[in-house]
C-alpha cells in the first residue's frame, strides 16, 4: 500500500483524460429520482443509472478506454481477461468496435445471459470450475501459452480511469453530494468514483458497499491490510472477488470515508423496489449501494445522496426465483 504523501496510482486528471477519450463512444447514462425512495431514505437521492450503459454495467467504460489506449503491437497479440459476466461482455465489445481478438476466461456458473451476450460480441470463452480453480491461475496459463494481453476486471490504471467517469457525469449532472454510495467487488468503480469525489467535493463521504459474505475489501479498509475471500457464495455476482487489487487497495483506502456490508436479503429487497416502483432493472451486485441505504446501514437524513446502479445484467428466470423466495 501506498505512504500516505506518496501519489496513488491513479489520478482525478487520467479520469478526466479519459472522458475525453470516450466522449461519443459510451453512454452518458441517465440519472433517476424518486419521491418514494426519497421518503424513505429521508433524503434527496440521485440514482446514476450504469445499467443502461453498453453492454448493461459501468464495466464498459473501463474496458473500451484500456482497449483503446493499446499500441498496434499490443492489439495483433489479442486480450485476454477473466471475469463472470459484466467486463467480459466490456471486453468483448470494446475488442470488436476496435477489431480485436479477445478471450474471457468465466466460471462454468456464469450466468446464462452474461455467458451468451459475451460470445455474441465475438469473444472466445474459456470455461473453469470456481470450486477447483482459480481464475487468475487459468488466465496464466492462457497469456503464457499465447502471448495476449491481460486487461483484468479492475486491477488496471486504463481500467479505473475508465470507470471513474460515471461518478464525474453524475457530479456534473447533480452538482455538490454529501455522501456518495458505490457497488464494490475489485474496486476499481469505487476507487474511480473516489477520485472523482475527493477532487471536485472533498467534504463527500464516499462509502463503498458489498455483500456480507464477501467482506473483504471492508476487513481490508479497516485493518490497513489486505484481507481475501474464497469464491463467496452470494447472489452479487459481480461482487465475488477474492480482494481488492494492487492498485485499487491503496486507493479506497487513502480516499474512501468506509466500508459496509448487506445480506443477500437485503439485496433482494432492493430489487424488488427498483424493479416495481422505479421501474428499473438491476442485478443483484447492481443494487448493492441502495440495499445500504434501504436499510439503514449509513445515516442518510436529511442529506443529497449519489448512488451508483452499477448495472442491469440480470437472468430473469433467476431474479424471478429470489423475488418468488422473498415472498
Amino acid at each position: 500500500m501506498t505512504a500516505a504523501n506518496e501519489p496513488l496510482p491513479v489520478s482525478f486528471d487520467d479520469v478526466t483524460a479519459a472522458a475525453g477519450r470516450l466522449a461519443g463512444i459510451v453512454r452518458r447514462t441517465p440519472l433517476e429520482t424518486s419521491r418514494t425512495l426519497d421518503r424513505l431514505l429521508g433524503a434527496r437521492a440521485f440514482l446514476k443509472c450504469e445499467s443502461f450503459q453498453r453492454v448493461g454495467a459501468f464495466k464498459f467504460r473501463g474496458a473500451y478506454h484500456a482497449l483503446s489506449r493499446l499500441d498496434d503491437e499490443q492489439r495483433a497479440r489479442g486480450v485476454l481477461t477473466h471475469s463472470s459476466g459484466n467486463h467480459a461482455q466490456a471486453v468483448a465489445l470494446a475488442g470488436q468496435l476496435l477489431d480485436i481478438r479477445t478471450t474471457v476466461v468465466m466460471p462454468a456458473d456464469a450466468p446464462a445471459a452474461k455467458a451468451a451476450a459475451t460470445r455474441e460480441y465475438g469473444a472466445r470463452i474459456v470455461s473453469y470450475d470456481p470450486a477447483r480453480e482459480v481464475r487468475e491461475d487459468v488466465a496464466a496459463r492462457i497469456q503464457a501459452d499465447e502471448g495476449s494481453v491481460l486487461i483484468p476486471p479492475f486491477d488496471h490504471a486504463d481500467v479505473i480511469a475508465g470507470q471513474g467517469t460515471a461518478a464525474l457525469e453524475l457530479f456534473e449532472d447533480a452538482g455538490a453530494l454529501d455522501v456518495l454510495l458505490v457497488p464494490c467487488g475489485g474496486g476499481g468503480l469505487l476507487s474511480g468514483s473516489a477520485l472523482v469525489a475527493r477532487a471536485l467535493h472533498p467534504a463527500c463521504r464516499i462509502i463503498g458497499v458489498e455483500p456480507e459474505a464477501g467482506d473483504d475489501a471492508m476487513r481490508s479498509f479497516r485493518t490497513g491490510t489486505l484481507q481475501r475471500v474464497h469464491n463467496p457464495d452470494t447472489i452479487a455476482d459481480g461482487a465475488r472477488t477474492a480482494s481488492l487489487g494492487r492498485l485499487t487497495f491503496p486507493i479506497v483506502r487513502r480516499l474512501a470515508s468506509d466500508m459496509l456490508t448487506v445480506s443477500d436479503a437485503q439485496i433482494v429487497a432492493a430489487m424488488r423496489l427498483l424493479w416495481e416502483r422505479m421501474k428499473l432493472v438491476v442485478e443483484p451486485t447492481g443494487a448493492l449501494a441502495v440495499a445500504a441505504a434501504l436499510a439503514g446501514k449509513v445515516d442518510l437524513k436529511d442529506t443529497r445522496v449519489g448512488i451508483i446502479l452499477s448495472g442491469g445484467n440480470v437472468d430473469l428466470a433467476r431474479a424471478a426465483a429470489l423475488f418468488a423466495a422473498e415472498g
